[in-house]
């Protein structure tokens, strides 16, 4: 069984992401889409981070998937993952949690 973990990505200070570096991350997250593990994610409003929503078999596995992400492989974001239950979205109600 899957689970949603939560990727949150914040930038190292004095960090600049280049294009290059930004193409190589969104190219990362479309294939996480193409193979079904992408939830969701985005950059935060204030343009220091952003987060990802991945489905993964184990924490070892969301680790990998962080991990081979250009913006943390390359050092310039650091990241924090946790596991997450989605109570709601995706069309599934609200439950007493």
């Amino acid at each position: 069984m899957e689970t949603c973990y939560m990727i949150r990505l914040t930038r190292r200070p004095g960090c600049v992401i280049t294009d290059e570096l930004m193409r190589a991350h969104r190219a990362h997250l479309k294939r996480l889409a193409e193979q079904g593990r992408l939830v969701l994610c985005g950059p935060f409003a204030d343009r220091t981070g952003g987060m990802t929503v991945i489905r993964a078999a184990s924490l070892a596995e969301a680790e990998a998937v962080a991990a081979a992400d250009p913006l943390v492989a390359s050092g310039m974001e650091d990241c924090e993952i946790r596991e997450w239950i989605i109570t709601g979205g995706e069309g599934r109600p609200l439950e007493g949690h």
